[in-house]
């Protein structure tokens, strides 16, 4: 009797990650102390980004209706339009500020929990 034991081995890497990705949907999510550091730090400037891409979208608008009524070339529409498109900048000016108010609020509602984690991770 001729008994040949053969072993066959077949890696491939593109194979590996699609197995480790189907695993890790399927695992439990680890608390990673820094992760969470990264989810706190987006959640404190969220809340401004929205609020000031809100404000400029507005004030664009508004800019923008302020000098399609100037540009008519009607003397009726040419006073309100100047002012309409003044709201508008001064909209637009503001969204800065706003951002900047609201993200500094909010980034000290998280400060402490933001700095116990980073005490953990150093």
């Amino acid at each position: 009797m001729d008994n040949i034991n053969t072993f066959e081995y077949n890696y491939s890497a593109e194979r590996a990650r699609e197995v480790e990705a189907i695993r890790r949907k399927y695992e439990e999510p680890k608390e990673d102390k820094f992760e969470q550091l990264k989810a706190l730090d987006r959640q404190a400037e969220r809340r401004g980004q929205i609020l000031s891409i809100a404000i400029g979208i507005i004030g664009t608008l508004i800019l923008g209706t302020g000098m399609s009524m100037v540009m008519v070339g009607q003397v009726l529409y040419f006073i309100p339009g100047v002012v309409i498109g003044i709201v508008g900048a001064l909209a637009l000016g503001a969204a800065y500020p706003i951002y900047k108010k609201v993200t500094q609020k909010d980034r000290d509602k998280v400060a402490g929990q933001v700095l116990a984690l980073v005490k953990q991770l150093q």
